[in-house]
């Protein structure tokens, strides 16, 4: 059931897709436009002719508009699928046909083409606008040709095209009344892009040289071959050159910045040890602070000394006399005992020399004394 389902389901939708799609019975876009078939165009559905109103008001869909569009289409490019882009939208249904010259016609009323007929005709296979390609497409549209392939309109633009002794090619068809024009896209042209290499005629020769094309192949004789191969290697080395310069200005660069990033650390750096430098040493440092607590505990923990020859501080202490000493002893010692008037003053600590005889005197008179 399912599968009968999606059956009617594309059936359906296959009948609605020419109603949808705006060029006649839908085509998907995933293969090359076919080639128009040399016996012309064959239908079973009666092919009326169209006024350009009724064309421009639209047509049943099985009725598509079928407009012609010629060219020779060298070197395709943007120029060319815009022309078409216009002839394929110029009416709502529109069955576009592009008719391309073949090189023997070309070549022998425009000049010669870059590209072959084969690959002229391949290109415009695979233009989206086109639904159908004319291969070796008249120069000159004749009743005939019109008839066989159930052209209705002609699309090209408006400029008259002056060649094969006439005027302008599409003047009958201009009269009759099945001329619809197109707008040129400035700018751009096969001749244009002929004109762009044939003025860079040495560069692209140099260029296809470095690809591996061989001198017969470009056409390029010997002494331009060894000129253009020399010049490709000045090219190389001033590139080298050139590649060697920025490298060496972006080293140069890189030193520059990581010597600055340096001198500003090791300024940094100075300025840091300096302050600290400062704390420690200066005149309100740390360092001072700690002499000044050091020598505050060694005066606490050293005895204090007095100088040389100045009278001790502390009273004398005399000896106790133990039960045992006779009264000779303790007379002897009171009489050994040197008088105030025996005494000399004590000398000051700047004189020490002074000190030292009146002791000596001292001990004289004390020792004739006791005697």
């Amino acid at each position: 059931m399912a599968g009968k389902r999606r059956g009617r389901g594309r059936d359906r939708e296959q009948r609605q897709a020419p109603q949808n799609q705006r060029g006649g019975p839908r085509r998907a876009l995933r293969e090359p436009a076919a080639f128009a078939k040399t016996t012309g165009f064959e239908s079973d559905v009666p092919h009326e002719k169209l006024t350009l109103a009724q064309a421009r008001r639209g047509t049943p869909a099985n009725r598509p508009v079928r407009v012609y569009a010629d060219g020779i289409f060298d070197l395709f490019h943007s120029g060319h699928a815009r022309a078409l882009m216009q002839a394929k939208n110029v009416f709502p249904n529109t069955y576009l046909m592009v008719g391309v010259c073949s090189d023997e016609l070309t070549h022998k009323l425009k000049g010669y083409t870059v590209m072959t007929e084969d690959e002229r005709y391949d290109a415009l296979r695979h233009c989206r606008y086109v639904d159908e390609v004319v291969r070796d497409a008249p120069w000159t549209l004749n009743t005939e040709f019109l008839k066989k392939h159930k052209i209705d309109f002609v699309a090209h633009d408006d400029i008259p095209y002056t060649s094969a002794g006439s005027e302008d090619v599409y003047k009958h068809i201009k009269e009759a009344g099945m001329f619809v024009a197109t707008e040129r896209t400035e700018g751009i042209s096969t001749s244009d892009l002929i004109t762009r290499i044939v003025r860079d005629y040495d560069i692209y020769a140099r260029r296809n040289l470095q690809r591996g094309y061989t001198a017969r192949e470009l056409n390029v004789g010997f002494i331009n071959e060894k000129k253009y191969r020399l010049q490709n290697q000045v090219d190389k080395m001033k590139e080298t050159v050139r590649t060697v310069e920025e490298k060496s200005k972006h080293f140069v660069y890189r030193v520059e910045e990581k010597s600055q990033d340096m001198i500003h650390k090791w300024e940094e750096k100075s300025r840091e040890f300096i302050s600290n430098f400062l704390e420690l040493f200066g005149p309100d440092g740390a360092w001072h602070a700690i002499q000044e607590r050091s020598g505050r505990m060694l005066q606490a923990l050293s005895p204090y000394s007095s100088p040389r020859g100045s009278p001790s501080s502390s009273p004398t202490r005399r000896r106790s006399v133990s039960p045992d000493s006779s009264p000779a002893s303790a007379s002897a010692s009171a009489s050994a005992s040197p008088s105030p008037s025996s005494l000399s003053p004590p000398s000051s600590p700047s004189s020490p020399r002074k000190g030292k005889r009146s002791s000596l005197k001292a001990s004289a008179t004390h020792s004739s004394h006791a005697k």
